[in-house]
């Protein structure tokens, strides 16, 4: 396979610049800090998002936060997507950003997958309470084989588990992801030496940027997200 290029139309460029906010077209480029829109408040997903943040951060489950929350919700935005899969649930935080949009454009779904059975019953309680549980299946188990069974053409998947699965789920799902997908990977920043495999492999064959954030977790101050835009390859 060789690296898709661009210079295919001028609707693809519009496309990129919209989807990842104004990138400048080179692979595996690096943005400044984003500087994500905050939530709006006083609606029920909202103050899900605040209780999950605040318990998260007590109890040190680890979630993208507030800023690359907004990040990925104004990503799912520009796409509109039908299937969004999400590899790493943890108690659905993420996934909230992600199904809120879903609910605002009136279309799709989210296929959400974790390891822990428990954090899993715990998802699936906070999408009730949210009122977003028919926008959300939450699948249970191993993400790299899991995501073999999904049959329907994604156009939004979302990495956010353990990083040297990066590249394992990434590969058993790229088959199916449609063309102009967008595939987000958590956490670049911070772990970009355990997921090497999975950034060699989607700066080599796609137009794809890391976009970082100051962030305010426990756990770190700044990280990054790497969005990559898919092309299928030429035949």
């Amino acid at each position: 396979m060789k690296k898709n290029t661009w210079c295919s139309g001028e609707l693809l460029v519009f496309s990129l610049a919209l989807l990842l906010g104004g990138c400048d077209g080179a692979g595996g480029g690096v943005s400044d800090p984003v500087t994500a829109p905050k939530a709006p408040r006083g609606d029920k997903v909202t103050e899900m998002i605040e209780e999950l943040d605040r318990i998260c951060r007590e109890q040190t489950v680890y979630i993208v936060g507030p800023e690359k929350g907004a990040r990925l919700a104004e990503l799912v935005r520009g796409r509109k997507p039908s299937v969004v899969v999400e590899c790493g649930t943890a108690l659905g935080y993420s996934g909230l950003w992600i199904a809120r949009e879903l609910e605002r454009l009136d279309k799709g779904r989210l296929i959400t997958i974790e390891l822990d059975a428990d954090r899993a019953r715990q998802a699936r309680a906070t999408f009730e309470k949210a009122g977003l549980a028919a926008r959300v299946e939450v699948r249970v188990g191993d993400a790299r084989e899991l995501v073999g069974g999904i049959s329907e053409e994604v156009d939004f998947l979302f990495l956010d588990c353990n990083y040297a699965n990066y590249g394992p789920c990434y590969a058993g799902i790229e088959g199916r992801l449609s063309e102009g997908a967008l595939v987000v990977a958590d956490n670049v920043g911070i772990g970009a030496a355990g997921m090497k495999d999975y950034l060699d492999r989607v700066r080599s064959l796609h137009e794809s940027e890391t976009e970082w954030f100051e962030i305010d977790l426990p756990w770190g101050k700044r990280d990054a997200m790497e969005v990559t835009v898919f092309r299928k390859a030429e035949k």
